[in-house]
């Protein structure tokens, strides 16, 4: 069916010539309003009878809208009688339906034009092919696209590059790239425009590797070549190429434009190429950009995964127009950062001034409840999505609540819930119950993630390692070997750890035991004095980690040769006193060495920033910003699971006061005691103190002890 007048959306009428429409006006009661603003091919009549009466020319008509009016309606051929009595060539007034048709929002309406076009006979030209060929495009439509190109060839439209280019690009996004490439070699003539069809198509396709192939190829580039395959290598996950072709961008006199900064941006983004990031951030101010909403965006991004989170909020707070994105960027900046509190706090401002949140703000607050052990807040923002704001919750959002239940011990209402998703839970899901099985020593319910996993993800090596870790903790080694062999007999090969630093310009990359780097000796000495600092601070090597068969003094020795500990002391050695180091990991930061970070960060007076695989730690004053949980076992039980805060040096006091047998990892904010007394840190002197008669701590019948979050309780006091 074709659209119907009534149903179009007519482009806006031209200003009437004032002089002419007064006399008219003044003769005729229809006046000069209905003759450029009719709808119905019966008000065009009454226009037309008008002009006719009062002998003005046919050209005092609006063509367009006649056009417009008549496209699809039975008055078809009179309103080609009204353009055979104007100068302009007809095909020339339906180009312009054409164009309005296929570069709005139904470009369908451009392809029946077409045919109607030819049922009367209406001879096209080259504009006409141009503007079909775009709807196609836009449709995917290559049925009708071969005809047209048929009809190019027919009419010898071929030798306009113009044309040809516009059925290069409709075969490529017609998705057979291979016609659009044969079409692409049999050209005469090819311009830029030709060459940089063809390499954003094929990188939309995921093929980067053709891409830059005719890259290579072009005679001449232009700012659009250079910035399609920058953003092409960051799409396909290879910043570090991206940020090696925009140097030679600049080397090539190439000044980066808008796009080109914002694609660079998001490499600098992925590599945590801080150095390069600023720079171009400055080019970007210098350029007039700052106003750029999507480049703030990116800013944000970027300055968030570089450690930088205080300058990432003094650009948030600089955008005159603040959009969802921005706000969303920064909330999950927040969280990412540890600091979930103010990422709420934020989310209140947002909502308070009437910004709609998306799917991507909720997955920023469902990380902060996760990292702050927020439960029931949690809970709360994932039934808010749907209820309140109409968001369906996709796959990342149930992840989130899977994490926030697991890390938080709720392992079984965790696999209830996952098994109770309307969608299939996918590898990430499971990993999450996984992971908090590890943290919660769970054997049977990581036994069960692990079928699954193995399923879905079967050569993620992630995953076995972690199962190994459960089966570790426990005590169960022959199941642990077990996992190592299924590793080898799938050909599964651990994903070696780095860890990068950048210094004056220049990334330091060290993997564990390194002795490959020119300064590896003077690394190891340094390590070895600070080395005596720690254990004087009371630094216990966790060997726990090292999940191999062999002594504990070389259990010791392979943790401190840990990738992250070597590029800690190589910076210690080649920044100034005082000045934050800034660390890459491609894996997550051991117990050990979050343990070792929070005590070198006191020790050294230094801000220390992790970026690992999972988020930041911001390591200062023996502390981390990330606020992990704390495990404290007697012997098999699991005692509890609360944020920890308190710096690492006091470790020793606590465990020594309390008696356990086993601490997980750094400092701690409240302990429960064995003797039923509640333990925590005093305020002012940040040595242990028992808290008796505390009201938090609950005694029943049974004398079973309840510790409440101290989250709640510190609002009830408030």
């Amino acid at each position: 069916m074709f659209s119907s007048a009534a149903s179009l959306r007519l482009p806006p009428s031209p200003k009437p010539n004032h002089r002419n429409s007064q006399s008219s006006s003044t003769e005729n009661p229809i006046g000069t309003d209905l003759l450029y603003s009719f709808n119905t091919p019966f008000e065009l009549k009454q226009a037309h009878s008008h002009i006719i009466k009062t002998n003005n020319p046919h050209s005092l008509l609006p063509l367009s809208r006649v056009a417009f009016v008549c496209a699809f309606s039975p008055s078809f051929n009179y309103a080609r009688q009204i353009f055979h009595r104007v100068e302009k060539p007809e095909i020339f007034v339906w180009n312009s339906c054409l164009k309005t048709f296929a570069e709005g929002n139904s470009p369908i309406d451009a392809i029946r034009l077409f045919y109607r076009l030819r049922q009367f006979d209406v001879q096209p030209d080259t504009f006409t092919c141009s503007f079909l060929l775009k709807a196609c495009s836009l449709l995917s439509d290559l049925s009708n696209g071969r005809i047209v190109h048929g009809l190019v060839l027919k009419l010898g439209f071929q030798s306009d590059l113009f044309v040809e280019n516009t059925v290069v690009h409709m075969y490529a996004c017609c998705g057979v790239i291979d016609d659009a490439r044969r079409l692409f070699e049999k050209m005469p003539q090819r311009d830029v425009v030709t060459w940089n069809i063809m390499i954003t198509q094929l990188i939309k396709l995921g093929e980067i590797g053709r891409a830059y192939d005719l890259f290579t190829q072009m005679p001449e580039r232009s700012v659009r070549s250079w910035t399609a395959m920058i953003a092409g290598y960051v799409q396909c996950g290879k910043p570090k190429e991206a940020i090696h072709l925009f140097r030679q961008m600049e080397e090539a006199g190439e000044k980066p434009n808008e796009v080109t900064i914002v694609a660079v941006l998001a490499a600098c983004a992925d590599l945590g190429a801080l150095d390069l990031g600023r720079r171009v951030h400055e080019y970007s101010n210098r350029c007039g950009f700052k106003r750029n909403v999507r480049i703030c965006n990116t800013l944000i991004d970027m300055y968030v995964k570089c450690g930088c989170l205080e300058v990432a909020r003094r650009v948030f707070d600089e955008i005159d127009e603040r959009t969802v994105v921005s706000w969303s960027a920064m909330i999950g900046g927040l969280a990412m950062h540890g600091q979930g509190e103010e990422a709420l706090r934020l989310f209140s401002r947002m909502s308070q001034i009437g910004i709609r949140p998306n799917g991507v703000t909720f997955i920023g607050l469902l990380h902060a409840c996760s990292h702050m052990g927020l439960v029931n807040e949690g809970r709360k923002f994932f039934a808010s999505m749907t209820r309140d704001y109409g968001i369906i919750p996709q796959i990342e959002h149930y992840g989130c609540m899977v994490d926030l239940l697991s890390r938080a011990g709720n392992l079984q209402e965790a696999h209830e819930f996952i098994k109770n998703m309307p969608i299939e839970p996918n590898g990430v899901v499971w990993g999450a119950l996984l992971g908090g099985c590890k943290l919660h020593k769970n054997v049977e319910l990581a036994e069960e993630a692990i079928k699954h996993l193995l399923k879905l993800d079967p050569l993620n090596d992630g995953y076995y390692v972690v199962l190994s870790n459960v089966y570790a903790d426990a005590g169960r080694w022959e199941d642990t070997g077990r996992v190592r062999k299924l590793m080898r007999d799938r050909g599964v090969k651990k994903t070696p750890g780095w860890s990068s630093i950048t210094i004056d310009g220049v990334v330091h990359e060290f993997v564990a035991g390194d002795v490959a780097h020119h300064q590896a000796e003077e690394i190891y000495k340094r390590w070895e004095k600070l080395l005596q600092q720690m254990k004087s601070r009371g630094y216990v090597p966790d060997t726990s980690v090292v999940l191999l068969d062999m002594d504990e003094d070389k259990k010791e020795h392979v943790l401190y040769r840990h990738s992250e500990k070597l590029a800690l002391v190589f910076g210690l050695m080649n920044t100034p006193p005082r000045t934050p180091i800034r660390i890459m990991k491609n894996l997550r930061v051991c117990e050990d060495c979050h343990s070792a970070l929070k005590l070198i960060s006191a020790i050294a007076a230094r801000e220390i920033i992790v970026r690992d695989r999972n988020r930041f730690h911001c390591f200062k004053d023996g502390s981390c910003s990330c606020r992990e949980y704390c495990v404290i076992w007697e012997g098999d039980q699991l005692l509890e699971v609360i944020p920890q805060v308190f710096p690492l040096c006091e470790i020793s006091v606590f465990v020594n006061l309390c008696g356990f047998t086993r601490v997980w990892s750094g400092g701690i904010k409240i302990l429960l005691h064995l003797d039923q007394t509640l333990i925590k840190p005093n305020e002012h002197t940040n040595k242990p103190e028992r808290l008796n008669d505390n009201p938090l701590l609950q005694e029943d019948g049974k004398k079973d002890i309840e510790l409440k979050p101290l989250i709640e309780h510190e609002k009830s006091v408030k």
